[in-house]
């Protein structure tokens, strides 16, 4: 099992309002760059999505549940197929969105005891969490490049050193899909 964040990105680490669904004053810089530029696979998921389970927090569910059902080209009957994990204390059900569920328990221990491959999408909160607990194994970001010089970044200034190894880097469009991975422990 390895855990997957997958983020939208500015050049300055910005994630804040990539679609400007939230309406920050800077929010809709992915989608600046033409509408083909954030559609389909652009993460490179493949059946990583079909056989693992996404894990979203509530606000990233919410956007997602009103915007996925509605579609079926091939990429979207695949996110409508995966399997959803949602983290929230809010939420009463998940039912809006199929194969949602919610996490029962302690989000840590949920990851840790998931048998299947974990993607991340947005829900800054929820891969916080994971980033504090070291069980992120990898990050597949989508760099724009945007500079934004406000709003949160991915990586908090006050976070703990993680050295990663670069795994691929190709450009996408108008962005650059860079994926790392957690650099092995020296032993």
């Amino acid at each position: 099992m390895s855990t997957i964040v997958i983020a939208f990105t500015t050049l300055d680490g910005i994630v804040t309002d990539p679609d400007g669904a939230d309406g920050t004053p800077t929010g809709g810089w992915a989608f600046r760059h033409g509408p083909g530029t954030a559609d389909g696979d652009k993460f490179l998921l493949g059946s990583t999505l079909d056989d693992g389970v996404l894990l979203l927090g509530r606000r990233t569910w919410q956007l997602f549940a009103r915007l996925w059902p509605g579609r079926d080209d091939p990429f979207s009957q695949r996110m409508n197929a995966a399997a959803k994990l949602v983290a929230s204390r809010s939420l009463p059900d998940a039912s809006a969105w199929q194969n949602s569920r919610l996490v029962e328990g302690d989000l840590i221990d949920a990851v840790k005891h998931e048998k299947r491959d974990v993607i991340v999408a947005g829900s800054l909160s929820v891969v916080r969490a994971l980033m504090a607990a070291d069980l992120v194994d990898e990050y597949r970001l989508l760099v724009f490049p945007t500079i934004l010089g406000t709003g949160d970044r991915l990586f908090p200034t006050d976070g703990p050193t993680t050295y990663l190894d670069c795994e691929s880097s190709e450009q996408i469009g108008a962005a650059v899909l860079t994926c790392y991975t957690r650099t092995p422990e020296a032993g």
